[in-house]
């Protein structure tokens, strides 16, 4: 059973960082697609970035550059380091992961049926200009 408990969100000035954790079991931070959901306020869920098991990230493009999604293995935890903050990012953000272990290498969450993607409860992130 997937189980995913998100900390670290907060407020802070634009240009500032966060650094967001996705607690978990040892199985699902070692062998599951993980990825990190931003919901801004009055819109819909939107894809930030995944990681494979084998430890591929990708991103999308507004968080090039910016942001750095990474796995703490030792400690069952996923992060989402969030460097020069923009107001636009702004919103919940939720941990995510795919209730079977993955196959491949790279992790493509965003694409996936939502009867297989289990979800945290959220964190709350607010970036001042």
């Amino acid at each position: 059973q997937v189980h995913l408990v998100e900390s670290g969100g907060g407020s802070v000035q634009a240009g500032g960082s966060l650094r967001l954790s996705c607690a978990t079991s040892g199985d699902v931070i070692s062998n599951h697609c993980l990825g990190w959901f931003h919901q801004a306020p009055g819109l819909e869920r939107e894809w930030v970035a995944g990681i494979g098991a084998d430890g591929t990230a990708r991103y999308r493009d507004s968080a090039k550059g910016r942001f750095t999604i990474f796995k703490d293995n030792a400690k069952n935890t996923l992060h989402l380091q969030m460097d020069s903050l923009k107001s636009d990012d702004t919103g919940m953000y939720y941990c995510a992961a795919e209730v079977l272990a993955s196959v491949g290498g790279v992790c493509y969450i965003e694409y996936d049926p939502p009867d297989i993607i289990r979800w945290g409860q959220g964190t709350q992130v607010i970036v001042s200009s």
